[in-house]
């Protein structure tokens, strides 16, 4: 069930990335055409293939956060889920509780969650940077089936760990660098019991409204009605084998199902211009000391599980806490990148600072992964942005 996943091996064209730097405002209104006509040309080209029939791009550079935003079969203002994107907001809040003395990451899970004994040795930054060893709730085909029959259901933190939970109190820990979502929901367990606060009063409390994300939101369970309408249709097409527990949801449209199955590990819903201003704020502004920012960007090997210093030509993916970044030569070396998937929507952020961009591109599907071809459509966007001044 591969729903919150991050997507480091998507499909690129050949293209080079351009260098968009101020100039990018001084030709909005000519780029936001080519851009558009760009979407527009993706949707039909890819709309049966992918079951999409939104796309939603905002652009901004290192110098503005101002996005030209593009969109085709939605608004600017239409909301998307954003998956896995959620990861770096919770990563955030708790490396800000490890800054104010309240939570060390290396120190046992344990001590704030006895009530799994089998994993109390575990430690956060396992579980944040993805070698904890302990599965993913969403790939265990009974909880597919149960969701399925039942979308509307709000799942506690609790349901959704004990559906990995070793019946028999012993675990069998994965080896390496393993995709787990089960470990961002015990994170949010942990903030939550230290601070005595939702993960959602968190999230607003310490980083929507200091840094004033607008259009960005999260709701355990569903959005509240005056944001619903806002929300693009999502389309669920995915029937690889390992999703065969979902089939009764196939070609339904997701928008109003419970997001309560993803909480920290990918709840949020936001514009791609909102994504933009977080990624400005993630990587451009004090929202963690410098102590914790450099141990955000800490990475493991997303083949080996090991630790290494950067993504490199050898070494081309690693993911660091709650954040990914890749090596490829077009895209001028290393870069931040994530795609965010939940059952109908995929969103895709970038951050390459040698380049001076950050973008965010929305669609509304999860299609077969061989059919994911996002990254073909992020090389058209940046292949007609102008070079370096």
């Amino acid at each position: 069930m591969k729903l919150l996943k991050i997507f480091l091996t998507l499909v690129f064209g050949a293209g080079v990335l351009a260098a968009p730097a101020s100039s990018i405002a001084a030709n909005a209104p000519s780029l936001q055409t080519k851009i558009t006509q760009i979407l527009q040309e993706y949707v039909k080209e890819r709309g049966a293939a992918e079951h999409i029939n939104a796309a939603s791009v905002s652009i901004t550079t290192l110098q503005s956060d101002v996005p030209l935003v593009a969109a085709v079969g939605s608004k600017p203002t239409t909301l998307f889920q954003i998956g896995s994107n959620t990861k770096a907001f919770t990563s955030v809040l708790a490396l800000q509780l490890q800054a104010a003395g309240k939570l060390d990451l290396d120190a046992p899970i344990g001590q704030w969650l006895p009530q799994y004994p089998a994993w109390k040795n575990v430690t956060v930054r396992h579980m944040l940077n993805m070698t904890s060893g302990i599965p993913t709730y969403d790939n265990d085909p009974a909880f597919q089936r149960q969701y399925a029959e039942n979308p509307y259901h709000d799942y506690t933190a609790a349901e959704l760990v004990a559906v990995v939970y070793p019946k028999n109190g012993h675990a069998t820990f994965l080896k390496g660098w393993n995709y787990s979502n089960t470990g961002y929901v015990l994170t949010q367990m942990i903030l939550e019991k230290i601070t005595g606060r939702s993960y959602a009063d968190l999230l607003n409390a310490r980083i929507f409204k200091p840094y004033h994300l607008t259009d960005l939101y999260y709701d355990r369970n569903v959005l509240p009605a005056v944001l619903q309408g806002r929300v693009s249709p999502g389309y669920f097409y995915n029937n690889q084998p390992d999703n065969a527990g979902l089939k009764l949801i196939y070609n339904r449209d997701v928008r109003n199902f419970s997001l309560s199955w993803t909480q920290a590990a990918g709840g949020i819903v936001a514009t791609p211009a909102a994504v933009d201003r977080w990624v400005h704020v993630l990587y451009g502004t004090s929202i963690l000391p410098q102590k914790q920012r450099d141990e955000l960007r800490t990475c493991v090997s997303m083949t080996t599980g090991k630790p290494i210093a950067q993504a490199s030509p050898s070494d081309p993916r690693t993911f660091g806490l709650g954040i990914g970044e890749m090596y490829r030569p077009s895209f001028g070396g290393r870069f931040m990148f994530y795609e965010g998937m939940t059952l109908g929507y995929r969103v895709v952020h970038l951050y390459a600072p040698q380049r001076k961009l950050v973008m965010t591109v929305a669609l509304n599907s999860q299609p077969d992964p061989n059919q994911d071809h996002v990254g073909v459509l992020i090389d058209r966007i940046v292949n007609v942005l102008p070079p370096n001044p």
